[in-house]
């Protein structure tokens, strides 16, 4: 299986409280990426759980958040709470 297939499978899934807090905290620790997330994505459901990823950037050990659903894509918008990049799931 190539690294870009296997990356496409969730990693865990986190509860709502959990993943509003670890987005939460990326945004405020990285400046500018606030407003990118807000003109990039809209909001999300009343969900219980979400799915997590690993971040896909050389070199990181973060984990992918669900931040809300792509404006342009019909994806779901994450945040990294390591590095702060964004990808669409």
């Amino acid at each position: 299986m190539t690294s870009n297939v296997s990356q496409n499978y969730p990693y865990s899934s986190e509860s709502e409280n959990e993943r509003a807090s670890r987005v939460e905290r990326s945004l405020a620790a990285n400046e500018g990426l606030r407003d990118k997330v807000r003109a990039e994505s809209i909001g999300l459901p009343d969900e219980s759980r979400w799915w997590v990823w690993k971040c896909r950037v050389k070199g990181c050990t973060g984990l992918l958040h669900t931040a809300g659903y792509a404006r342009t894509a019909h994806a779901v918008y994450t945040v990294c709470d390591t590095c702060g990049q964004t990808a669409l799931r």
